[in-house]
């Protein structure tokens, strides 16, 4: 465990800023510009991702596990949100042939 801290730090915070602003800004493109629901899917978890990384990289170089511990429970979220999120596509799947979201502006009527 020591090692994994030390390797963690030996790279300077700024970068895991960087990297996770990067991670995250994809994340937010991909949901914002694309029409795919699976894709959507996808950009969501890199924006969670990111905030994984940003909340891990601030816990080990504080010397905090409260980070740590948001993380877990964010990686719990997302697997609850996978299971969901993936019956309700195949579904809409089933009854659209589509994946695109413009197609479920039906569900209004």
């Amino acid at each position: 465990m020591e090692s994994f801290t030390n390797a963690i730090q030996s790279v300077p915070l700024n970068h895991y800023i960087l990297l996770s602003a990067i991670i995250f800004t994809i994340g937010v493109i991909g949901v914002l510009l694309r029409r795919n629901a699976i894709i959507i899917f996808m950009s969501v978890e890199l924006m969670l991702n990111a905030v994984n990384l940003l909340l891990t990289a601030f816990s080990v170089y504080r010397g905090d596990a409260a980070g740590q511990v948001f993380v877990f429970f964010i990686m719990a979220l997302a697997a609850a949100e996978v299971a969901i999120g993936l019956a309700i596509i195949v579904m809409i799947y089933r009854n659209t042939n589509s994946l695109d979201i413009n197609v479920l502006n039906r569900l209004k009527w």
